[in-house]
């Protein structure tokens, strides 16, 4: 009987831990990130495409802007995801160096950013990908497309291409993706851009493997906005989201198993990410994976910089080559103005 009751109590003392840690155990606001903020002051919206909707399948209707390819078109499609608390104006400049280059561009708000659906916030783990689907069948012909994501969008590119729909995109650039929290290309809080609760992550990560996600929904992470930025970004994550805006947990199984051709791109002066780790990290993809480093260039500047856009261009091109197939629908209802600016490139390693 004694054994009982002290087996009770500790169930009790666990139970009451948890649900401390879940209710206490939330992120804090980081102090706000120059990095950040000085990287988009300069910022050209010129042209900026409006917002247009498409329908997921849970009913939503969901913000993406369109790019029409610019001079002769190449009758490919490029789809770029945006980075952590962002949205689809914030990869303006390289969306507009795709469409230069004559690709049709997709840019999603994705759900939990801009005007996709409540901030913060998704439906379930596993909605990202449904939504990116729903996305291409509705505006891009399947096999002819390319995936490119920027930080988190980055790793939620590999994340796909890890996923049994890999398949509906020809080839993924990743753009200085967050891996994972023990990737060796991580810096503590990502530099300081990122608080995360820590042990509520723990916690709801104990309940979600006991299938219980109704607390599914609780902020784990903030991000180092100005009260400013706050008002247009994302200041945030919900569990759920940060679990899915990312590659899977096992993130070395994603770098195996990942569908190529696949091409990484960083900037030296990454100030999230350790620039120099990233080709020891991708060594164990299941195809030879090029990595790029690009000197003198940060990790905004991936997004902004004609050096980086240009080496964007120039991976997708690579991979592309010799196997653009003429009928892609990709470029329905896309908009944009032409806009001739020079670009530089730079070496690989």
């Amino acid at each position: 009987m004694a054994a009982l009751i002290a087996l009770l109590a500790l169930v009790a003392i666990l139970v009451l831990a948890v649900a401390a840690a879940i209710a206490f155990g939330g992120p804090r606001r980081p102090a706000p990130m120059e990095s950040v903020s000085d990287g988009f002051r300069a910022f050209d919206l010129m042209d900026l495409p409006p917002l247009r909707r498409f329908a997921a399948r849970d009913g939503s209707e969901l913000a993406y802007r369109a790019y029409a390819p610019m001079g002769t078109g190449k009758d490919a499609c490029v789809v770029l995801i945006h980075g952590s608390a962002s949205r689809s104006d914030r990869v303006h400049s390289l969306a507009r160096g795709f469409a230069r280059a004559g690709y049709a561009v997709l840019v999603p708000d994705m759900r939990g950013h801009g005007e996709s659906g409540r901030k913060g916030c998704i439906g379930y783990i596993g909605q990202l990908e449904d939504d990116l689907e729903d996305l291409v069948t509705a505006h891009a012909a399947p096999g002819r497309t390319s995936l490119v994501g920027f930080s988190a969008g980055g790793g939620f590119a590999l994340r796909f291409a890890a996923d049994r729909r890999a398949g509906l995109f020809r080839n993924y650039l990743l753009m200085a993706p967050f891996l994972n929290q023990s990737a060796s290309t991580y810096r503590p809080g990502s530099g300081g851009w990122i608080s995360v609760g820590l042990p509520r992550i723990l916690g709801l990560l104990l309940l979600n493997a006991l299938g219980i996600r109704r607390f599914n929904d609780l902020p784990v992470s903030a991000f180092a906005l100005s009260p400013k930025a706050q008002e247009q970004l994302t200041g945030g994550y919900s569990y759920s989201l940060a679990m899915n805006f990312r590659p899977h947990n096992d993130y070395r199984a994603d770098i195996a198993t990942a569908a190529g051709p696949l091409e990484v791109l960083v900037g030296a002066n990454d100030d999230q990410f350790h620039a120099e780790r990233f080709a020891s990290e991708f060594k164990a993809s299941r195809t030879p994976t090029r990595v790029t480093v690009l000197d003198g260039v940060g990790h905004i500047d991936l997004t902004i910089a004609e050096v980086a856009v240009d080496a964007a261009v120039q991976a997708i091109e690579r991979m592309n080559r010799g196997a653009l197939d003429p009928t892609s629908a990709c470029a329905d209802e896309a908009h944009s103005t032409p806009l001739p600016v020079p670009l530089t490139s730079t070496g690989a390693v």
